[in-house]
């Protein structure tokens, strides 16, 4: 018993290698990630070696939300219900013949099936990989575990576009899978022979209620935001009024489901833990963020400043890989001065970056742009990862899977709702101006019309960080909160 309580976190056990699980975990989440924007540049390529739509080719991104908010939900039931080993081998093993399946497709009905077997795959494996961590290290140890995973999660999709248009230029778009397959093999021969199981199978009660509820609830919302964010459908359109309104109802009946169930597919009870809920406000705010620059700053450099795609990717460059970079040494400051030295200033940065960007004009020099998208990079380092690692670290052990569930969750369906608000916003303002405009067709006023829309888009997300900054004044640092059958362990309050 003594022996149990002193390694109650693997990482103190001298008898335990941390380093195999590790790298097991995060190459698989390197190239899992990776593949989610590798295939962004090479929609348009696809488009003509398939002849579809636009619409079409859509699906190509927006089934990937879907399956992601579909599959993220019931992760907390698959972690209990199978080993740390047995979930990451089969994630990836479906992740591979996904990838496999792209590369080989002769169709795009074939192309599409092998796509949503790699959101299976994807969706999976960051609820396997954070509840691992939370298993292994103990509290004070997380922020840098955590940070070293954010290089991961942060590098990969910073990378993606760049080696996705070298790769499709050079050897073609098959390549973008090709390319994936034997670090994917190595990834699940590796986590075969060294992953160790980690936490306890308890093998909870299925209820098909709460799975068919999760499933229509927030595939639903997903569904709805998608379709909306093409930005030609309006709301009120069958496609996305009715998924919408039918997830609504869904979520409502899933969360009075949960609350009565003695086993939740999804325990919404990690809501009543303070420190949670400020790291999922904040978690949703940075998302809204991240998609109003990586969406919308891209549109304004290639229209109203007439850049080329290259060129706009190389602005973006820099701090989208600061953002990846910085992600460890965020985590070790962490660990040593808290959430809350880190979190309040990068918020209020954050509130400036959003108002500088609605101030954006035809012309905007290029240096501001580069400068303030380097600093909106680094404050989301230093708010995401820390956030989330703190909310986590106040729930009990038991709450890990469901905690690191609702976060995974959270971030297709935040996206999804990020895309399709912000672009209806650009969209409506940029018409808006061009009904109001004396010479509508001229490209002067085109641009301009643009402008306005974006001005609006970054005027909106000022609101949103606004929020978010006052969100961060609530943070403190969790406690640790170790909770068995018989009693509940209390942590020092610091």
């Amino acid at each position: 018993m003594e022996k149990k309580q002193t390694y109650e976190f693997l990482a103190d056990n001298p008898d335990f290698n941390v380093k195999p699980v590790m790298i097991s975990l995060i190459i698989g989440a390197f190239f899992a990630i990776l593949n989610e924007t590798l295939l962004n540049i090479a929609l348009t390529t696809l488009m003509d070696q398939f002849s579809v739509t636009p619409a079409t080719v859509q699906w190509m991104a927006t089934g990937f939300l879907l399956v992601m908010g579909i599959l993220t939900p019931i992760s907390a039931l698959l972690l209990q219900s199978f080993t740390t080993r047995q979930m990451f081998i089969g994630t990836m093993t479906i992740f591979t013949i996904g990838t496999l399946i792209c590369a080989v497709a002769p169709t795009f009905a074939v192309l599409l099936s092998g796509r949503l077997l790699q959101a299976v795959g994807t969706g999976l494996l960051i609820p396997i990989i954070f509840n691992t961590f939370l298993l292994i290290f103990p509290p004070e140890r997380r922020g840098t575990v955590m940070g070293t995973v954010g290089l991961v999660i942060m590098f990969a999709p910073a990378i993606g576009p760049t080696l996705s248009g070298i790769i499709v230029d050079q050897l073609g778009w098959r390549y973008l899978f090709i390319t994936v397959i034997p670090f994917a093999l190595f990834s699940i021969a590796f986590g075969y022979k060294f992953l160790k199981n980690v936490g306890e199978v308890t093998k909870p009660k299925v209820d098909v209620l709460s799975i068919l509820l999760s499933t229509v609830g927030f595939g639903g919302i997903v569904l709805a935001f998608s379709f909306a964010g093409e930005g030609e459908v309006s709301y009120l359109a069958p496609q996305v009024f009715f998924p919408l309104i039918s997830g609504i109802i869904s979520l409502i009946l899933f969360v009075k489901r949960q609350l009565k169930l003695e086993e939740p597919l999804l325990d919404v009870r990690v809501f009543k833990y303070p420190m949670f809920t400020v790291a999922v406000l904040l978690f949703i705010i940075i998302i809204m963020a991240m998609f109003s620059s990586e969406i919308i700053l891209p549109m304004y450099m290639q229209g109203p400043l007439a850049l080329s795609p290259q060129t706009a990717g190389l602005i973006l460059l820099p701090g989208a890989l600061l953002n990846g970079l910085m992600s460890p040494v965020m985590g070790k400051l962490f660990d040593k001065f808290g959430p809350r030295k880190l979190i309040i200033p990068a918020s209020f940065v954050l509130v400036g970056v959003m108002f500088t960007f609605s101030k954006v004009g035809l012309n905007t020099s290029i240096t501001l742009i580069v400068v303030t998208y380097i600093l909106l990079m680094l404050s989301i380092s230093a708010i995401m990862m820390p956030a989330q690692t703190n909310g986590l670290n106040g729930l009990p052990k038991k709450l890990y899977p469901h905690g690191t569930a609702i976060m995974n969750t959270l971030q297709p369906v935040s996206g999804a709702i990020g895309v399709s608000v912000f672009i209806s916003i650009m969209t409506n303002r940029q018409q808006n101006y061009l009904d109001h405009a004396s010479n509508p067709s001229s490209a002067q006023t085109i641009s301009e019309s643009l402008v306005s829309g974006v001005e609006l888009v970054y005027l909106v997300a000022f609101g949103f960080t606004i929020v978010g900054f006052f969100v961060s004044l609530f943070i403190r640092k969790a406690l640790p909160e170790n909770h068995s059958d018989q009693h509940e362990v209390e942590a020092v309050n610091e």
